[in-house]
């Protein structure tokens, strides 16, 4: 464990001696420059200081033409009281004795980006700030070169405002656009050159002045230098006086790898997540759900952990071709006021996709490269088979470096997850079946982690570490986040609200990881008025949001066909919180360990009072969940799933109707087949899956059934899985086993 501390400790310090130069001038900017409001005009007093900037590095602005790069860049150096290039101007005209205009003209499109990439790979200035051409990124070699000399400055402006900007310049045509290519396209086109470059983005919305922009990116630019900056905490950290014992704070690739904090708690920002202003979040509504995750996440991930050009590969990766659905995370309007968000277009057919198809590649970015990893999970349904099919997806190096355990009831979850999490295994991914319930697999897990001896045997023996998938895990959290922002942005977009106007969200909840996260989407700026947390049969968050005590005293799990939402301890409470309580890690020990010992917990009136300003709860029971089924298929010929099924019974019951609510679909309906049959009241139901999924496929339904888990079934007759008694140290020794035949002893 020492090898990987001092892993993530090397590449920390490699950045902060890059970085440690632009503190120095950030702390001089600071006492001479005070901020000023966002429309105040530039003192021209404010030029009887002059400052380098950070020694001989550069500050590098890129975009598209008409982004204000020049303009920017002026602003910036007057500020910095520093030189400014603008390689149009001051490189290549003087380079080339003629216009840039005029040398377009002559050589062409093609024979232009060459000639003017050697241009600016025969530059070289040091302290100043550069104003690139909209075309540089397009040539690799000059930007290798020029990146090498400083910060790199993404101006992201949206291409429709692009083109407002260059109508009113009386441009038509720019750099690498041929006849029959619409400008529009070919600024969506740049936009991969863009991203592979910037160290830092700055987000332009429509309206912004160039002096705000100015000050954004010096404020982007400060965060950049400051790698320690953002740190998390546990939820049960006394805080400081345990923060200053300890010593070493932790950063997000920290909290990636080890998932759990050693005190048992769960890693929490240790500031508030950043907010982004209403302009802001507007500048996205024409965005794409990748380019809205893209900046979002760079918001929330410094790029001393992850690179903002990495970052952007990731996003990539994760919601490409392995959605169905081109929006990813679509919008659709089910009836009155209420709008389903549809979760379940990922390979596994379930919410939990949005974050494992993520997860997993930020996870191999972060782990060092001379450790073994075993990525150990607990799932009541669909969170196993959408963490095996993630981790299938690193290349083969990462692949044989990770291993992948899932251990689910046996008994209690669906046939068809069932089986999908079998035929989810692949040659780093095993599933275990545990003859109990999901509580005591989340609880092997949690004891997994915590039992040092076991854990130092893993590392001795094989080179391994833990870590988890499950939503324990701060970078499984974090990008269920965008999804709630990417649904109000769609409501906005199409016209339903404008920004600003309130939404209530409904979420069917067990673990409160997902309801969690919209509460986070709330922080960052979203307009949620209520989260309503609707539960089934096991129904203890209901009784905690009413009344303020979790008591699990005498209380057994009631299996139902919900099954993701069959859990009584909820992990992700414990943020909750600890968040509520204004960071008291103290409280949530006490209330926590509580729960341990005495199997209950009352909140404090305090702590209640604001839970209960933003919640409201109810559940609903298995009848009435498969009466909601029957009557919206009747209705709207639209089939819920069981645990949207529920959303959409306590949403009826709870919600005023005074504003839309955004209740989530969370796992596709065609995993809960019997269930869904026997809603709509088909007698005869046959016992074969695939059966069942081709006499769903009959009533020709909306959503229509689900492809990939038709192919996953097929492929389940071929695998098998392992199970498991209810005993912590015969799981233990199944994983060892596993392990084993994986990764080799350590000699």
């Amino acid at each position: 464990m020492l090898q990987i501390a001092q892993y993530r400790n090397l590449k920390r310090i490699a950045w902060n001696s890059f970085s440690n130069l632009y503190r120095t001038h950030d702390r001089f900017l600071q006492l001479t420059f005070p901020r000023l409001p966002a429309d105040a005009e530039f003192q021209k007093s404010w030029l009887t200081t002059h400052c380098t900037l950070t020694g001989d590095k550069n500050l590098i602005l890129m975009g598209p033409p008409g982004a204000g790069k020049t303009t920017v860049g002026r602003i910036i150096s007057q500020k910095l009281g520093c030189p400014v290039i603008d390689v149009d101007d001051d490189v290549l005209e003087k380079k080339w004795n003629v216009s840039v205009s005029q040398k377009l003209q002559e050589v062409g499109n093609e024979q232009f980006l060459e000639e003017e990439g050697k241009a600016l790979t025969n530059f070289s200035a040091s302290g100043s700030v550069i104003s690139l051409t909209g075309s540089n990124p397009m040539h690799a070699a000059s930007m290798q070169h020029i990146k090498k000399s400083g910060i790199v400055v993404y101006l992201d402006v949206h291409a429709e405002d692009i083109i407002d900007r260059l109508q009113v310049m009386q441009v038509d045509r720019i750099i690498g656009q041929s006849s029959g290519t619409s400008m529009r396209n070919i600024l969506q086109e740049r936009k991969q050159f863009y991203k592979k470059w910037h160290d830092v983005r700055v987000f332009c919305e429509a309206g912004i002045t160039a002096e705000m922009i100015a000050s954004k990116v010096l404020d982007e630019v400060k965060r950049y230098q400051d790698s320690e900056s953002e740190t998390f905490v546990s939820t049960r950290s006394r805080w400081p006086d345990e923060y200053e014992i300890k010593g070493s704070p932790k950063h997000f690739s920290d909290v990636v790898v080890e998932g759990l904090a050693s005190d048992g708690g769960l890693f929490v920002p240790e500031k508030m997540l950043p907010q982004l202003k209403p302009r802001e979040w507007e500048g996205l509504l024409r965005a794409t759900y990748v380019e809205r995750a893209q900046v979002i996440l760079e918001k929330c991930i410094h790029p001393a952990d992850v690179p903002a050009f990495r970052l952007g590969e990731i996003v990539e990766m994760a919601y490409g071709k392995n959605f169905a659905c081109a929006k990813v995370a679509p919008v659709r309007h089910l009836m009155g006021n209420q709008y389903i968000l549809e979760l379940f277009h990922g390979p596994t057919a379930s919410f939990k996709d949005m974050a494992l198809q993520l997860m997993p590649h930020l996870f191999a970015y972060c782990i060092p490269r001379t450790c073994n990893y075993l990525v150990c999970v607990a799932t009541s349904g669909d969170t196993g088979s959408a963490v095996l099919d993630g981790f299938s997806r690193l290349n083969n190096t990462d692949k044989k470096r990770i291993a992948v355990i899932s251990l689910f009831p046996e008994n209690g979850i669906s046939y068809i997850q069932k089986s999908q999490m079998i035929g989810c295994q692949r040659e780093n991914g095993w599933s275990i079946g545990i003859k109990s319930d999901f509580d005591f697999c989340q609880r092997t897990v949690k004891q997994l982690f915590t039992n040092l001896d076991y854990t130092g045997f893993l590392t001795a023996e094989y080179g391994t570490a833990l870590s988890s998938a499950n939503s324990i895990n701060w970078a499984r959290l974090l990008p269920q986040v965008v999804y709630h922002a990417s649904a109000y942005l769609d409501l906005v977009a199409q016209g339903i609200i404008s920004f600003g106007d309130p939404i209530d969200v409904c979420i069917p909840t067990g673990n409160f990881g997902n309801i969690l996260a919209a509460v986070y989407a709330k922080l960052m700026g979203i307009p949620i008025r209520k989260f309503v947390c609707a539960s089934n049969q096991n129904n203890v968050l209901t009784e905690l949001i009413r009344t303020g005590h979790y008591d699990l005293r005498e209380r057994k799990l009631i299996p139902s066909s919900s099954s993701a939402i069959d859990i009584l301890k909820s992990s992700n409470l414990e943020r909750y919180l600890h968040l509520l309580s204004g960071g008291n890690g103290q409280l949530v020990a006490q209330l926590f360990g509580h729960l341990e010992i005495e199997h209950h917990f009352q909140l404090p009136k305090d702590v209640l009072g604001r839970l209960q300003k933003d919640f409201v709860a109810g559940w609903c029971s298995e009848e009435e969940c498969l009466a909601t089924i029957h009557s919206v298929y009747c209705t709207t010929g639209y089939i819920l799933d069981t645990h949207t099924a529920v959303a959409k019974t306590v949403a009826d019951r709870l919600q005023d109707k005074t504003c839309p609510v955004v209740i989530s679909y969370t796992a596709h309906y065609s995993k809960f087949a019997p269930a869904i049959l026997q809603a709509l009241r088909i007698a005869e139901i046959k016992s074969d899956p695939l059966s069942q999924l081709h006499l769903l496929h009959s009533f020709r339904p909306l959503p229509p059934v689900h492809k990939a888990l038709i192919e996953t079934l097929k492929l389940k007759e071929k695998l098998k899985h392992q199970v498991c008694a209810a005993d912590v140290n015969a799981v233990f020794s199944q994983i060892e086993t596993i392990l084993q035949n994986h990764f080799q002893k350590v000699y």
